[in-house]
């Protein structure tokens, strides 16, 4: 039972602290391992001589096709059984593909480990999500998924500095190799630390997966409130997903800049300055009166706004400052969305269809979004090498100024009927127990 006062915001659940973290941890890792193959595309392309069509296909659509199809049956899973075990196993799985790739002998054999890979990542934030989302109340949860959303970040200013000497000095190989294996540890350590949260609402009735799901989605999708949202998120997975894949690479080619200077660049300022946006957004939500529902989402769609030309002058600016000031504002606003985005999805939602609903928009931020990220990039950069060089990735990239554009026009309008459903009483109360 809630017991705050009215307009009040709830107690944080300090049980719920260490499990928070040690998800934020696993996270971490979630977002490492997936981008070193980033890091690694200028050696892996002179050594393994593939087109950038090809890299943008097994940096991108390979790993995402696992990732997102194989995250809708995993969520659908986790709402009926046990969502830490999901977790630690697919960390385990995906951190021995991390390592399996430093010892790939050809472009299909990289293709083979990143859609492993994806299978395993599958299992690691949708669960995640609805485990948080059941230990916070409504009203903390942007704050709660603020601190989650700071795995991203923190993936680049602890380990990416890291990753850019190993490979540096020793190698992309090693890189993979040294990265990948510590998370079978954590694994363990979540399996023994963190336990399985009471459910708020009782699992969804066992009907067979087949006429379950297709239930579940159509009521999802007959939400125009998480339509909104994910369209939204859609966009911004073709930004994120464009932008992990390709910014190594055109720091390389435009820039000039060695692994080890790219690693040490994109580390502190998508890590420091990304999570900077990403707690500034939170604890801004977080402080809003509860009756300024409207600006849990419009927020974000502001953050996404502003993403877009800053996007535009990290791509097109020539002089230090420019692109460096660009980078470190489009680092800024990118992230800051995902959180309460993230929250407003588990909130219109209800209960029951929690993990699942985070799975589809993930699914549309990473199948959609990879399909029209870093292939089309990879793409566009064959295509217009013949006319700028090097320095077409440049315009091939511009794709990621516009889409937080529109992405932040769907926002916008998810924003007013969140509002509506909130204030009809939608959002749902928490408790953060062990079963």
């Amino acid at each position: 039972m809630n017991t705050a006062q009215p307009g009040a915001r709830s107690p944080w659940p300090w049980s719920a602290t260490w499990p928070l973290l040690a998800l934020t941890l696993v996270s971490v890792f979630n977002y490492l391992d997936r981008s070193l193959l980033g890091l690694a595309l200028p050696a892996i392309k002179r050594e393994l001589g593939s087109s950038d069509t090809v890299l943008g296909l097994v940096s991108g659509l390979a790993f995402i096709l696992f990732y997102s199809v194989l995250g809708i049956p995993i969520a659908w899973l986790a709402d009926r059984t046990n969502r830490r075990n999901i977790v630690a196993a697919g960390l385990a799985f995906w951190s021995v593909m991390t390592a399996c790739t430093g010892f790939i002998g050809n472009i299909w054999q990289l293709a083979v480990v990143r859609l492993l890979m994806g299978a395993g990542e599958a299992c690691g934030m949708a669960p995640s999500n609805s485990i948080i989302a059941d230990r916070f109340p409504p009203d903390r949860r942007p704050l709660a998924l603020a601190l989650f959303g700071c795995a991203a970040p923190l993936s680049y200013i602890l380990f990416f500095p890291l990753a850019g000497w190993i490979a540096q000095h020793h190698g992309w190989r090693a890189m993979f190799v040294a990265l990948g294996l510590p998370g079978v540890v954590l694994a363990l350590v979540l399996m023994l630390t963190v336990g399985e949260p009471k459910r708020l609402a009782p699992p969804p009735p066992r009907l067979g997966l087949s006429r379950s799901l297709l239930g579940d989605l159509g009521a999802l999708f007959s939400n125009p409130c998480f339509v909104w949202i994910f369209a939204g998120v859609t966009l911004m997975g073709a930004n994120i997903w464009a932008a992990g894949a390709w910014t190594p690479t055109f720091f390389t080619r435009v820039h000039h800049l060695s692994v080890s200077e790219v690693a040490n660049i994109i580390g502190p300022t998508r890590g420091l300055i990304g999570l900077a946006g990403i707690l500034l957004g939170g604890v801004l939500i977080d402080r809003l009166p509860k009756e300024r529902v409207f600006w849990r989402v419009g927020i974000p769609a502001i953050a996404c706004l502003l993403a877009g030309p800053a996007e535009a002058l990290f791509l097109l600016g020539d002089s230090y400052p420019a692109w460096v000031g660009g980078f470190a504002l489009s680092s800024f606003f990118t992230l800051i969305h995902q959180a309460p985005i993230f929250a407003a999805v588990v909130n219109v939602v209800g209960d029951r269809r929690r993990a699942l609903a985070i799975s589809v928009v993930l699914l549309g931020a990473s199948l959609v979004g990879n399909a029209a990220g870093p292939s089309a990039v990879g793409l566009l950069n064959d295509l217009l090498a013949p006319r700028f060089g090097d320095e077409a990735i440049r315009y091939s990239m511009l794709m990621i100024a516009a889409t937080p554009v529109l992405a932040a026009l769907c926002f916008w309008r998810a924003a007013a009927l969140y509002a509506v459903a909130m204030r009809a009483g939608k959002e749902t109360p928490a408790s953060g127990n062990d079963a």
